[in-house]
């Protein structure tokens, strides 16, 4: 069994999003998470989540991504994102971090959001699911001082980062997930950094409905393409396709507490 801990399910239309499980299923993912990026779509995520079914446990994951910093009013109280958390198919928290790269709100404002759900990731326990890109600097710098404060759980998601933000994060107890990127031909740098995660931090996701694997590249991603990542990471860690199956979902029922 594979598990796709990280993709947007509620960005299918509802016929289509029950074909998309039905996929999964046959493909061998038997788990996924469907994430939350503000906090109203976040209850469309914990609905998708209570309904189930299909042959699959689909989890939820409540934040507010990035670039919708701000969008909804006042920075949310990480003791509303606690709440949130009470339903019995929200796992997570997030995603939530930093984007320089599309820059999307200001950067101060991406700060105070992600600090929130790192406050509700340290008063609930339930590991955070983290977006970084083009801020490397800033997130380790955070992650550090707020693990100082009080110690959390916590994932790098859809991982395509440098090698000095996976060490930061990996010696603070971090966890790298990584998506199709590992596929792609110019990710050699990226397979390199794979290769030498722990194998008790790694897991893999699809970030569906973005970022298609090779040999899928130019469709909509889904979870059932998980296999491809998974099949890259088993290639590059030189071990089993049954072997990395195993050893991620292992890993996800370890760092998601509330996934059993």
């Amino acid at each position: 069994m594979l598990v796709d801990s990280h993709c947007h399910l509620d960005y299918f239309a509802e016929d289509e999003r029950v074909c998309v499980i039905k996929r999964a299923v046959a493909s061998g993912v038997g788990e996924m998470v469907t994430m939350g990026t503000t906090l109203s779509q976040s209850r469309t995520a914990m609905a998708i989540a209570a309904k189930g079914g299909l042959g699959a446990k689909i989890w939820a994951s409540v934040g507010v991504h990035p670039h919708h910093a701000g969008e909804e009013g006042p920075v949310p109280d990480p003791l509303v994102i606690a709440k949130m958390t009470e339903h019995p198919g929200v796992i997570g928290i997030g995603e939530s971090g930093l984007d320089y790269f599309y820059d999307r709100a200001p950067h101060d404002v991406q700060a105070r959001n992600f600090r929130a759900h790192i406050h509700a990731a340290q008063a609930t326990g339930l590991p955070l699911a983290i977006h970084a890109r083009d801020a490397d600097g800033d997130i380790a710098a955070i992650l550090e001082e707020e693990y100082r404060a009080k110690k959390f759980l916590f994932l790098l998601h859809c991982f395509s980062s440098g090698r000095l933000l996976a060490e930061r994060a990996l010696a603070i107890g971090g966890y790298l997930s990584f998506s199709g990127i590992l596929t792609f031909p110019k990710s050699e740098t990226l397979r390199g950094i794979a290769r030498h995660v722990p194998a008790d931090r790694l897991l893999v996701e699809t970030d569906a409905p973005y970022l298609a694997p090779v040999p899928m590249r130019g469709s909509k991603n889904e979870p059932a393409n998980v296999v491809h990542t998974a099949a890259q990471l088993a290639e590059v860690r030189r071990i089993g396709l049954a072997e990395i199956a195993e050893l991620t979902s292992a890993n996800f029922k370890r760092l998601f507490v509330k996934a059993q």
